[in-house]
C-alpha cells in the first residue's frame, strides 16, 4: 500500500467536483425524471451523466495529463499516473425514490494505489473525505472507527441479500449468523457511517473499483482495514469482493466465515 500523502490541491479539486455534482443531483432531486436502463438492467438517469460530465471537465481543465474511469463513460487516460475514480449517483434507486441516501463517490489513485476518497450526500449535505497524510474527515470534522474485537458484538452492513450470485450471498449470509446484528440494503452512505464509528463492518461483492474506492480509502484512513475476501490490500486491480472493519481485531474472524472455515 501505497504511504505518498495525497496533495492538498487535489483534496480541494476533489471538493470542487463534489460540489459539481451536488449542485446537478439538488436540482433534480423529487422531481419527475426520464430513467433509462444498462445492458444489466439497472436504470441510469440523465442526473448520472450530466453529473459525471461535469466533473470530467473539470478535472480535464485542472490536469489534463490525468486520468479517469467513471461509471457512465469509456475511461480517459487510465495509464496515467494519477486516475480519478468517478461514480457520478450511487444509488440510482434510492435517487428515484426520493430517498437521500444516495451519494458521488470520488477517488484518485496514483499508480494503482488509492490516495483519497470521498463520498458525498448532496441533500443532507454530508460529505466524508479521506486522504492519505490527512486522515478522514466529516464535514471537516475527523473521525474514526470503532473498537469492536468479535464478530459476535459486530454490526456488519451488506448490500444483499439475494444481491450477488452463489456463493456469495451463501458466504454473507454466514456472517450474519454469526454477527450482533447485520443490516442489509447497504449503499455508499454506509461507507462514511463505518468510517465514523456507526458500524464494525462492510462487506460486498462485485463492486467496481469505481465503488470500492472510497471506501478503502475513508475506513483505512479513519484506523480501520479493507481488504479483499483473502484478505489482500485493495488496488485497481482488485476483483471486487470487499471487506471493510473498523477494527482489524475482526478481519481473521470474518475471513474464515466468508471461507467456512469455522464449524456450523
Amino acid at each position: 500500500m501505497s504511504t505518498l500523502d495525497c496533495p492538498a490541491g487535489l483534496v480541494e479539486l476533489a471538493h470542487d467536483l463534489a460540489d459539481l455534482a451536488g449542485g446537478v443531483h439538488r436540482q433534480h432531486f423529487r422531481r419527475p425524471l426520464a430513467v433509462d436502463s444498462k445492458p444489466d438492467g439497472s436504470p441510469v438517469t440523465a442526473v448520472d451523466r450530466d453529473a459525471e460530465r461535469v466533473m470530467r471537465e473539470r478535472i480535464e481543465r485542472a490536469h489534463p495529463d490525468h486520468g479517469i474511469e467513471g461509471e457512465e463513460y469509456p475511461s480517459r487516460n487510465a495509464a496515467a499516473e494519477y486516475v480519478w475514480h468517478i461514480n457520478p449517483l450511487d444509488g440510482t434507486k434510492l435517487f428515484l425514490s426520493g430517498v437521500p441516501l444516495f451519494g458521488t463517490l470520488i477517488s484518485l489513485s496514483r499508480s494503482g494505489h488509492f490516495l483519497l476518497g470521498l463520498v458525498d450526500q448532496p441533500i443532507l449535505r454530508d460529505r466524508w473525505l479521506g486522504a492519505n497524510g490527512h486522515g478522514t474527515v466529516l464535514n471537516g470534522k475527523s473521525v474514526r472507527t470503532r473498537a469492536c474485537e468479535s464478530l459476535s458484538r459486530a454490526g456488519v452492513c451488506t448490500y444483499g441479500p439475494d444481491g450477488h450470485a452463489a456463493p456469495f450471498d451463501d458466504a454473507i449470509r454466514r456472517v450474519g449468523t454469526r454477527a450482533k446484528w447485520m443490516r442489509y440494503g447497504a449503499e455508499c452512505y454506509d461507507f462514511g457511517l463505518l468510517a465514523a464509528g456507526f458500524s464494525d463492518a462492510y462487506l460486498d461483492a462485485g463492486l467496481a473499483v469505481h465503488d470500492f474506492a472510497p471506501l478503502e480509502v475513508l475506513v483505512r484512513n479513519a484506523g480501520g482495514s479493507v481488504t479483499d475476501w483473502e484478505g489482500r490490500p485493495l488496488t485497481t486491480e482488485s476483483d471486487g469482493k470487499v471487506l471493510a472493519v473498523g477494527d482489524g481485531r475482526l478481519l481473521p474472524e470474518l475471513l474464515d466465515e466468508l471461507h467456512g472455515r469455522t464449524a456450523p
